[in-house]
C-alpha cells in the first residue's frame, strides 16, 4: 500500500480507505447502502489491515451513531494499528444545539464519538458541512481546545465552498489556531466540478483530498434498475447528466479490457493519479467487493488511457 501525507500535515495515510457507511446500517440511506455487524465489520477490518488500509472513515449522522459504535467495535485491541477519521455537525436529533458546528455541539459531539468508537482521541474531526450561523472563530477556537486537550489530533472539513475553506484558513492563520488539512469531496470521473476551484486551493494551503463516493454512486451506462438499492437511494447522490455518464462508461469499458482490470479499479486508480488526492475511500458490504476495491492499487494507467 503506498502511503501519503495528508495536506501539508505530517500525518501519513494510505492511498485507500474504507469507508464505514455500512456499519450498522439503518434507515433509508444507511440500510441500502448495507448491514454489517459487529463480527462482518471485524473481517473487512482484518482484510483492510492485511492489505494496508489502516485509516477508516465515519460519522456521527452514519446510521445515528450506529457505524461509530460497530467500527469502535471492530477495532477493539488495535487502536494503536488503526487511524480514525469521523465527522459532525449534521443533525443528530431535533433539538436547537443538535446541529451545527457551535462550540457547545462541537464539544458534545465529539465527547459522544468518543465512547461509541471506545478510544480517547479521534485522529481526524472534519466538519461534515459548513455552519453560517456559528462565527468562524467560534468553531475554530472550540477545535483547538480539543486538540490542545489530546481528544483530536488533525481537524477538516467536508463539502465546503472554497469561499468557507479559505475564510476559516486565513483566521486559523490569525489567531493561532490548528489548520484544516483535509477536505473530504465528492469527485469522480462523472463528477469533475472539484478541479476547478477546491482542486488549486487544496494545492495552494495544503489541504489533501479525502475522495467520497469515486465510483459515482455506482452508476453504470444504464437506467438503475428500479427495485435495486441504487435506485433506491439515487436521490441522495450527485447529480449525473446521462450523455456524460455513457461517454465515460465507454472509454471505462475500453481501458479495463486493455488492463485486464474491472471498471471500478480503474475508475478509482485515475482519482490515485490526480494532484491533491491523499486518499479515496471505498466502501463494501462484505469480502467480495472489498478485495475487488483493493485491486485497484499496485499498478498505475499509462499516460494515455
Amino acid at each position: 500500500m503506498d502511503y501519503r501525507r495528508l495536506g501539508a500535515s505530517g500525518l501519513k495515510v494510505p492511498a485507500l480507505s474504507f469507508g464505514a457507511g455500512t456499519f450498522g446500517g439503518s434507515g433509508p440511506l444507511f440500510g441500502a447502502w448495507g448491514n454489517s455487524d459487529a463480527t462482518e465489520a471485524r473481517r473487512l477490518v482484518d482484510i483492510c489491515l492485511e492489505a494496508g488500509v489502516n485509516l477508516f472513515d465515519t460519522a456521527d449522522v452514519y446510521s445515528n451513531g450506529a457505524s461509530e459504535e460497530v467500527l469502535g467495535a471492530a477495532i477493539k485491541g488495535r487502536r494503536d494499528a488503526v487511524l480514525i477519521s469521523t465527522k459532525t455537525s449534521l443533525p443528530m436529533g431535533d433539538g436547537p444545539n443538535d446541529a451545527g458546528s457551535s462550540r457547545s455541539r462541537l464539544i458534545k459531539a465529539v465527547e459522544d464519538a468518543l465512547k461509541r468508537l471506545g478510544t480517547d482521541y479521534i485522529d481526524l474531526l472534519q466538519l461534515h458541512a459548513f455552519d453560517a450561523a456559528t462565527p468562524i472563530e467560534e468553531v475554530l477556537s472550540t477545535l483547538d481546545s480539543l486538540v490542545r486537550a489530546g481528544k483530536l489530533r488533525y481537524v477538516g472539513v467536508s463539502n465546503f465552498s472554497g469561499w468557507q475553506v479559505m475564510k476559516s484558513l486565513g483566521l486559523a492563520d490569525k489567531h493561532g489556531y490548528p489548520r484544516y488539512v483535509a477536505h473530504q469531496v465528492y469527485y469522480s470521473l462523472v463528477g469533475r466540478d472539484y478541479e476547478w476551484e477546491l482542486m488549486p486551493l487544496g494545492l495552494d494551503q495544503g489541504l489533501g483530498a479525502l475522495v467520497w463516493s469515486p465510483l459515482g454512486w455506482g452508476r453504470r451506462g444504464e437506467p438503475l434498475p428500479e427495485k435495486s438499492r441504487l435506485h433506491d437511494t439515487a436521490s441522495f447522490g450527485p447529480p449525473v447528466e446521462d450523455e456524460q455518464l455513457y461517454r465515460v462508461v465507454d472509454a471505462l469499458d475500453t481501458v479495463a479490457k486493455e488492463t485486464g482490470k474491472t471498471v471500478p479499479q480503474v475508475a478509482i486508480n485515475w482519482l490515485l493519479q490526480r494532484p491533491t488526492v491523499a486518499s479515496v475511500i471505498i466502501g463494501a458490504r462484505n469480502e467480495e467487493q472489498l478485495r475487488q476495491n483493493l485491486g485497484a492499487v499496485g499498478w498505475s494507467l499509462t499516460s494515455d488511457q
